[in-house]
């Protein structure tokens, strides 16, 4: 039995919605057929989804695992369309993404060397989205830093490299030659992917410096972050101490492209110790 990846798609609205109607409005459906879908699909899977109560739309067991595994799925078959449509517009192309820190001109520039035919593109990728935009073939591959969520990636591991404390300029430890961990213990950190309720996550380094020039928190970032991006009221002092960032190379698990193939050797030139090779 093949997954109807429309059901598949009215299923997940609901799922994350909570709510026929809200989901029957996303989906530009009237709600009958929305339920007619979602009955149609457990019949498919021989499983029961949803439970519903006049409380509310909730998961079952079933329906919890059938998202977990439905967003990898959907994200697959869009990437799928997304690179025949590439492949049918015209020259071969390859989308390289990259993480604040990262400079991949070395490695463009050798793989365009040695594939002038292939048009190659960098876009800076986030913390919150390098795993979705590999997955739903926004980017072909990128150079992703740890955490990442590994389902459906292979990664490849580069380098790493030493973090830095970011400061206010004024801060009481800003001009210190170093800092240990323990230095940094009882500062306000900035909060990453658990905000407060109703408080936007902070995503680029652009925010980062907003958010510990105005005394929000202090943070650690790569080294080549400190080297690339600099304001008059940021500082930035290493923590020799610190866990290394790790920088790594992922692309969706399933494809076999020839593309990625050829660029994966040539990665390691974004390697700042590497500079002098190209």
């Amino acid at each position: 039995m093949d997954l109807d990846l429309r059901k598949i798609r009215y299923f997940v609205a609901v799922a994350e919605l909570l709510h026929f109607g809200r989901a029957a409005e996303r989906l530009h459906i009237a709600q009958p057929v929305l339920s007619r879908q979602i009955r149609a699909l457990e019949k498919d899977l021989g499983a029961r989804l949803l439970e519903r109560d006049s409380h509310g739309v909730t998961l079952t067991a079933a329906g919890r695992q059938l998202l977990d595994d439905s967003l990898q799925l959907l994200a697959t078959a869009d990437a799928t369309r997304l690179r025949v449509r590439r492949a049918a517009g015209g020259p071969r192309r390859l989308v390289v993404g990259f993480r604040a820190g990262v400079v991949v001109t070395r490695a463009l520039r050798a793989f365009g060397a040695a594939h002038p035919d292939v048009e190659t593109l960098a876009r800076r990728v986030e913390w919150d989205d390098q795993e979705r935009l590999i997955l739903d073939g926004t980017v072909d591959l990128a150079y992703v830093r740890r955490p990442i969520r590994e389902q459906g990636l292979t990664l490849l591991p580069l380098f790493s490299e030493a973090r830095v404390a970011m400061l206010p300029a004024d801060h009481r430890l800003a001009g210190k030659p170093e800092l240990a961990l323990a230095d940094l213990a009882d500062e306000p950190r900035l909060r990453y992917a658990d905000p407060r309720p109703g408080e936007p996550p902070i995503r680029t380094i652009e925010e980062k410096f907003e958010s510990v020039a105005s005394g929000a928190g202090i943070t650690l970032v790569p080294e080549s972050v400190a080297e690339q991006y600099s304001r008059p009221d940021i500082t930035y002092v290493p923590v020799p101490d610190a866990e290394r960032d790790e920088v790594l190379l992922a692309w969706e698990a399933s494809r076999h492209s020839p593309l990625i193939t050829a660029f994966a050797p040539l990665a390691p030139l974004a390697d700042p110790a590497r500079a002098e090779e190209l």
